[in-house]
């Protein structure tokens, strides 16, 4: 199923490729840099899926104490870390020829950095085995917490002034038709690597855990 799933995400990837390059207009003011624009929002938006898988996991792992739902937040908080470096880094390189800087602290880049350094943070928690026992309650009583940052990442460039566009509204409203079908392409695309992605992640620090106790029990 992972290496179906892999080769899907692989043959929609260079699809979506087609559609960047070959069938999405070029947009009159920004030119090719728009192009970027493909690679950065689904990046960010599955960064999204990826802190709510936290959120829910690990209120999962608290009303159940499965260690399945530990990992599970683990992995989602490592996907959705390198996704949201990755929009942030896309975002510096669209930013600079539209806004002649690589970064301003614009409200709705300062929430997504804060949510990076938080789920950073979280990361080295996890590396750390700080708690014992307890780690894992600690771990998911984080994981909700942080959450708290990502609906003021939907909502920064909704609720503050932003100059930072928006898909949805009215800075949104210039897409025509085949930039739209390219956008909901690549977010198919990226959504199946960010699927194959967090499976194959949780399988591993599952198999990780067994062969920790597998050593221990070796040890005693």
């Amino acid at each position: 199923m992972t290496a179906a799933l892999a080769l899907a995400a692989a043959l929609a990837l260079a699809v979506g490729q087609w559609f960047i390059w070959r069938y999405a207009p070029m947009e009159m003011t920004m030119g090719l840099v728009q192009k970027i624009f493909y690679f950065h929002l689904p990046l960010a938006w599955w960064a999204l899926v990826s802190f709510t898988v936290v959120f829910v996991a690990s209120c999962l792992y608290l009303a159940r104490r499965v260690p399945f739902y530990d990992r599970l937040a683990g992995a989602g908080a490592e996907v959705g870390t390198l996704f949201s470096g990755l929009a942030l880094a896309t975002g510096s390189l669209w930013g600079k020829p539209m806004w002649n800087v690589w970064w301003t602290w614009d409200p709705k880049l300062t929430t997504t950095l804060i949510m990076w350094f938080v789920y950073a943070a979280y990361l080295v928690l996890r590396q750390t085995g700080t708690g014992g026992e307890r780690g894992p309650a600690m771990r998911a009583a984080l994981g909700v917490v942080a959450f708290l940052d990502v609906p003021l990442v939907f909502l920064a460039a909704r609720k503050w002034r932003s100059i930072h566009p928006t898909v949805f509204g009215s800075q949104g409203g210039g897409l025509e038709p085949e930039m739209w079908v390219t956008v909901l392409v690549n977010l198919a695309a990226v959504g199946l690597l960010w699927a194959c992605l967090l499976i194959v992640r949780s399988r591993q620090l599952g198999q990780r855990a067994r062969l920790g106790r597998l050593f221990m029990q070796i040890g005693d």
